[in-house]
């Protein structure tokens, strides 16, 4: 069982949704990063998300956008990257997902970034512009490697290929809460609740849901109707506004905190 499976099932035992936080890496320097994943873990978070910067995202709202230049202008690398997760490992044994998009993949080598980033203890790497039916190699590279593959579902997947996404996917099946970029939005799209039921009927994997959670209200939404709830934006928006100041650990701690809280269910919920 992967650490990214383990933290949704003990979450799951606990009655609870799993808590997903993305931050850049590399934002605004890869020395707050290592800081930052322990901070951040302890506040609450099940999985970390690292977002590796690259100058022609895919899927990136402004906010993460801009999260990700900060890092390139940083000096941030992929190398970068994956020290920075080795060091992380060594102190913290929290679950970290990449997400990034597949050219740096290629350029660092296939089967050389999956081995790379297992030997650096990273869980599994969340691909945001490759078609799971186009990612033989990768899938190869990864399962060598026991990393987890987690593919995006969004509101517009067709049942058809939803199926299809969800056989290739391992650790948890990332539900996008709506059409569009990542950001922040007001609130929950109305049929999450039906394409959540969908794909329990096609995948027993765990379902996160993100893409626009911000709030408090908004994970304890998404953990009442999937297995946990994903929130980044808000997150790098604090980082964007305290930088390397030793009090974006502490506002990080307690916004993190906050949306942890949010992750416990009422009773009968699911």
């Amino acid at each position: 069982m992967s650490r990214i499976t383990h933290a949704f099932a003990k979450a799951q035992e606990e009655g609870r949704g799993a808590l997903v936080v993305y931050i850049t890496a590399g934002d605004p320097n890869l020395a707050v990063t290592r800081e930052l994943v322990p901070v951040i873990a302890r506040a609450g978070a099940d999985v970390i998300e690292l977002g590796m910067p690259y100058s022609d995202p895919l899927a990136d709202g402004p906010i993460i956008q801009a999260a990700g230049q900060r890092a390139l202008a940083a000096g941030t690398t992929v190398k970068g990257v994956l020290q920075t997760v080795h060091d992380i490992r060594s102190r913290c044994d929290v679950p970290l997902l990449f997400m990034t998009c597949y050219n740096p993949i290629l350029q660092h080598g296939v089967a050389d970034f999956a081995e790379d980033a297992a030997d650096a203890g990273l869980d599994g790497v969340l691909i945001s512009d490759l078609p799971p039916e186009e990612a033989d190699e990768w899938t190869t590279a990864a399962s060598d490697c026991a990393l987890d593959r987690v593919y995006l579902i969004a509101p517009t997947t067709p049942p058809a290929r939803a199926r299809v996404i969800a056989s290739r996917t391992s650790g948890f099946v990332y539900l996008v809460a709506r059409t569009g970029v990542t950001g922040a939005s007001a609130e929950l799209a109305p049929e999450l609740r039906g394409l959540v039921a969908h794909i329990r009927e096609v995948s027993n994997l765990p379902i996160a849901v993100g893409f626009g959670l911000r709030e408090p209200e908004q994970v304890r939404a998404a953990c009442s109707i999937a297995d946990g709830a994903v929130v980044g934006s808000a997150v790098v928006e604090i980082i964007a506004r305290l930088g390397g100041a030793e009090d974006v650990f502490y506002a990080v701690q307690q916004f993190v905190g906050s949306l942890a809280q949010a992750t416990r269910r009422e009773a009968g919920t699911t």
